[in-house]
């Protein structure tokens, strides 16, 4: 099978977990015999290839104002000027029709589009070839791809999303199948009307986290000092507003009991600035970049206050991973990874005191905290599993391919088994 993935950024440019996941995917095919081709944005103007461990990835100069994965957040009207033109770049089109040209792929695979724009499904369609739609957020109804806005999720597209997005459901018709990383994401672009003509699929996110087996924290029930220490906290993640840090602050530093809370992670600077501002306790810690096997080894319950509709939620299957249960918003698609009380317990910011109440309830049950510990780790078994989210990838394309011989040829039927 022929594959060209295209997608916002690729390695060594990481923006996120969708990133990441994409890069497992493209390799983890290609182990398995596939012949895949990655094409991305880059800073540099022109099409450039290299070579990302053993993966063939061309790098196309951004037709806008700006590239959008520097180190500086541009100001406002620099960002207008940006979504306006990626409301359909056409001039993202040759690149699309170049390599399309040059690697002859059967199909392909649409990840991000920020920067690249939906006009890259007519060039496809252009081509005579399937397109399969992965969706890692909210980008094809929303320009900053969260539908969140003055500190709440949106309801309904405000009057910006409609007009950055007029069409855009239209478009999709042009999707053979659509995958929702998450079953939530899914149904939300379904509900508004996209993808009208797809199939859907959902296709949970594999961790990175696979080889993690025991951990110091999960001994806190037998270890004697552990289990006298106040309970430790965690946050690891962006820190941003909608990300619910400063309700995270702000309910912990209420807690009638001692504890400690770490902060991992980076924002901008300013959100880190304000943040910062709201502590007043000894026991909230700012700690920066740290790995997850560093991070999850001195905490003993995560946790995933987030205040938007999180696609997916890489970070609460991590802490899961290495045997840390999690408190987590009821938001998005978090509650396919969480499960109360299976392995975390979950809370609503609609009832900001709902989070302090999970943490005292955590410090009040210690033998509840134990069994979600132990339950952590095999609560999410099944998406620690590469093989897993490859074989559903693969079954996606290969159908993919089949319905679209059929569709030009409705004589052509499967061979039966």
């Amino acid at each position: 099978m022929n594959i060209l993935f295209i997608s916002s950024l690729y390695s060594p440019h990481i923006g996120g977990g969708a990133e990441i996941i994409l890069q497992r995917t493209v390799e983890g095919l290609q182990r398995r015999g596939c012949q895949v081709s990655v094409l991305v944005t880059g800073p540099d103007a022109g099409l450039a290839t290299e070579s990302v461990n053993g993966v063939t990835v061309y790098r196309a100069g951004l037709h806008n104002f700006y590239w959008h994965f520097g180190a500086q957040r541009p100001g406002r009207l620099a960002r207008l000027g940006w979504h306006l033109r990626d409301r359909y770049n056409g001039a993202m089109r040759s690149y699309v029709k170049q390599v399309i040209d040059q690697q002859r792929p059967q199909l392909v695979v649409c990840h991000n589009l920020a920067g690249w724009s939906v006009s890259v499904w007519d060039e496809i369609t252009a081509a005579g070839l399937p397109i399969v739609q992965v969706l890692h957020d909210m980008y094809l109804m929303c320009p900053s791809a969260n539908m969140f806005k003055g500190g709440q999720c949106c309801q309904q597209a405000c009057g910006t999303c409609q007009h950055f997005r007029k069409g855009h459901d239209t478009r999709s018709a042009q999707v053979s199948a659509v995958v929702g990383v998450s079953q939530f994401i899914l149904d939300k672009l379904r509900q508004r009307g996209y993808f009208s003509a797809a199939k859907g699929y959902v296709v949970h996110n594999a961790s990175p986290y696979a080889a993690v087996h025991d951990a110091p924290h999960t001994q806190r029930e037998s270890n004697p000092a552990l289990k006298k220490a106040p309970l430790r906290f965690g946050y690891m993640g962006t820190l941003s507003e909608q990300k619910g840090i400063r309700w995270l602050i702000e309910q912990f530093q209420r807690l009638p009991f001692d504890a400690t809370l770490q902060i991992a992670g980076r924002g901008q600077a300013a959100d880190e600035a304000a943040f910062k501002a709201l502590v007043t306790s000894p026991n909230v810690r700012f700690v920066g970049y740290q790995t997850p096997e560093t991070f999850y080894s001195q905490v003993d319950v995560a946790v995933v206050p987030s205040r938007w509709n999180e696609p997916f939620g890489m970070v609460a299957v991590e802490a899961c991973a290495h045997s840390v249960p999690v408190i987590a918003s009821r938001m998005g698609g978090l509650p396919e990874i969480i499960q109360d009380p299976l392995n975390g317990l979950l809370c609503s910011p609609d009832d900001p005191d709902s989070l302090g109440h999970a943490m005292l309830r955590l410090h009040q049950q210690p033998e509840l905290l134990a069994r979600l510990s132990r339950q952590a780790r095999v609560s999410v078994a099944a998406l620690l599993n590469l093989d897993l989210m490859l074989d559903s990838y693969e079954s996606i394309f290969a159908q993919t391919l089949l319905d679209n011989i059929v569709h030009r040829d409705p004589t052509v039927l499967p061979h039966p088994v």
